[in-house]
């Protein structure tokens, strides 16, 4: 019986390895693997390696990210019962992000050391897979092509707004995509961040298991373009995760013009009986709706029902740059 185990067990293990080798071989383009392929290996380890949810998973998404958003996307809007049970069961569990204000978002780029999540993980991102993750020293950047915008027929401009930091995410992207991304410097990603915020735009970090255990991208996220957004918006499926923060009106200021209800990116502002209202559940304390406000009638406030804020500058990080 145990030879039996054995033998299955190898074949899995062998047919996995060639399928590995044949994705490798289509994705580097050349019969050996680029540098930061390498380097990918390397940093996952041999236990993430034989692991196909996790290193196979990673290459696939970080290889041919335009592609695999598209599939997400394509496969909830043609197959809507079917479609959006697959991707909340198959590719939720696996791939979230956490709403930061412009601040935070900022801060982030700033560190100069790890800081571990363990401790705070699921009050931080509450998700089973984020207990052990990790942001990283921002001391490399590049900015590719949102995939998000890139699947659309009219994206929103510039498309060049999805910043990933570490090692060795961004010369895998570089070396991978060089016509979708570009190196930056820290000044730039904090530019880039102040740009889309004034654009009415929402900051998000994003990560998922097979991304080594680490925080690797800032988005710039719209509503009209964000996969992320309109799987929340359209299907319900919950890929974002609050700030831990919610907008509180002062209606002494307020006009009730509802700039903040046009605006808000999760339909969390609505109309009820001539005043802004805000929708609770849908809120993910982004803070556009604060900005939005010609009367300066919005702030936002801690909820400790929202959970806790991604915010490095209370773990002993820098202050706000913006």
């Amino acid at each position: 019986m145990l030879k039996i185990v054995a033998t299955v067990l190898g074949l899995l293990l062998g047919a996995y390895i060639l399928i590995a080798l044949v994705i490798l071989l289509i994705g580097e383009r050349r019969p050996y693997p680029r540098a930061s392929t390498t380097r990918f290996i390397r940093a996952a380890g041999w236990k993430r390696v034989l692991d196909p949810r996790s290193f196979l998973h990673g290459y696939i998404y970080f290889r041919w990210l335009k592609q695999y958003v598209a599939l997400g996307l394509n496969l909830s809007r043609r197959v809507p019962v079917l479609g959006p049970l697959i991707v909340d069961r198959l590719i939720r569990p696996a791939y979230h992000a956490k709403t930061v204000t412009v601040d935070q978002a900022a801060a982030i780029v700033t560190i100069d050391r790890s800081i571990p999540l363990q401790d705070l993980g699921e009050q931080i991102i509450p998700y089973p897979t984020a207990r052990d993750f990790v942001i990283g020293p921002a001391t490399d950047f590049a900015v590719m092509a949102c995939a998000c915008r890139a699947t659309r027929e009219n994206p929103c401009q510039p498309t060049q707004v999805c910043i990933i930091t570490g090692q060795p995410f961004v010369d895998f992207v570089l070396e991978h995509s060089p016509r979708l991304s570009r190196r930056i410097t820290r000044e730039e990603a904090l530019q880039i961040i102040r740009e889309e915020h004034d654009r009415g735009h929402v900051q998000s970090v994003w990560f998922k298991d097979a991304t080594l255990g680490r925080i690797w991208a800032i988005c710039n996220c719209c509503k009209c373009c964000c996969a992320g957004m309109e799987f929340m918006n359209h299907f319900g499926i919950k890929f974002m995760c609050s700030s831990g923060f919610i907008p509180e009106t002062d209606y002494d200021l307020c006009n009730a013009c509802f700039k903040c209800v046009a605006r808000c990116p999760f339909n969390a502002m609505e109309k009820d009986e001539g005043r802004p209202r805000l929708v609770w559940d849908k809120c993910m304390g982004c803070g556009v709706c604060v900005d939005a406000c010609p009367q300066s009638a919005l702030r936002l406030v801690r909820d400790e029902k929202k959970g806790v804020p991604l915010d490095v500058r209370m773990m002993g990080e820098a202050p706000s740059v913006l």
